[in-house]
């Protein structure tokens, strides 16, 4: 039999790693845009940018361990008043079910007898993923997810910072714009790779947001440039 790819095993892990990453290029860059636009020394735009970094990687982390903690805390409630509805209800817990698959199509015997067959085999398992929506697959894991985002905001904000320490200052905004449309177009073409789907989509959606969030960071820089002039 021919092995068919399926990618929804990876959007837990894959979702806060092309977040993180992307954030850690975008907000970084646009932070070191905001300042150089505003500066006419490197020093603050270093500190700056070093200081983007790692409050965003930290806060990346914590955000997504937090909110996916959260959607945890509510998969484990559903799964246990469901455990307690079919200790007490067993039978209309069955019936329910069978409903389930009857509206899916499954005609009447059939569908009872499914359940009936699921029910014996893992009557939790069953109900999780048949009337819950809850897998394995899409199962909340919050310490992945929080070394994902955090991790790849580390990396993806490196590159930033990296341009910034060898890049020559008068042409810092330019340069950084330039770098971080190439690195937030190779992020979004592996992402859309790794995720199976149109890779021209998400080039285009990164290169757009990613255009207007530095623009609208070096006209405010700019803004207060000439203000202190």
């Amino acid at each position: 039999m021919q092995h068919e790819q399926h990618y929804g095993s990876r959007s837990g892990w894959l979702r806060a790693a092309v977040l993180g990453a992307n954030d850690g290029i975008l907000s970084t860059a646009s932070v070191i845009i905001g300042v150089a636009t505003a500066s006419t020394t490197r020093e603050p735009v270093v500190i700056a940018g070093v200081a983007a970094l790692v409050a965003g990687a930290f806060s990346m982390a914590a955000g997504e361990y937090v909110s996916v903690s959260s959607q945890s805390d509510i998969e484990t409630g559903d799964l246990e008043r469901e455990r307690k509805e079919l200790e007490e209800t067993p039978g209309k817990e069955l019936k329910e079910l069978a409903e389930i698959y009857e509206n899916r199509g499954v005609g009447k015997d059939l569908a009872l007898q499914v359940a009936v067959q699921l029910t014996a085999h893992d009557a939790l398992g069953a109900h999780a993923r048949d009337e819950l929506g809850i897998n394995e697959i899409t199962t909340a894991k919050p310490l992945q997810a929080a070394l994902s985002s955090g991790g790849a905001f580390t990396v993806g904000g490196f590159l930033p910072i990296l341009m910034l320490l060898f890049a020559p200052l008068e042409k810092m905004e330019y340069l950084q714009y330039f770098s971080a449309i190439i690195f937030l177009v190779l992020l979004g073409a592996l992402a859309a790779k790794t995720g199976g789907s149109s890779v021209a989509k998400a080039v285009v959606r990164i290169t757009v947001w990613g255009t207007i969030a530095m623009g609208m960071t070096a006209l405010i820089g700019y803004l207060f440039g000439v203000n202190a002039l």
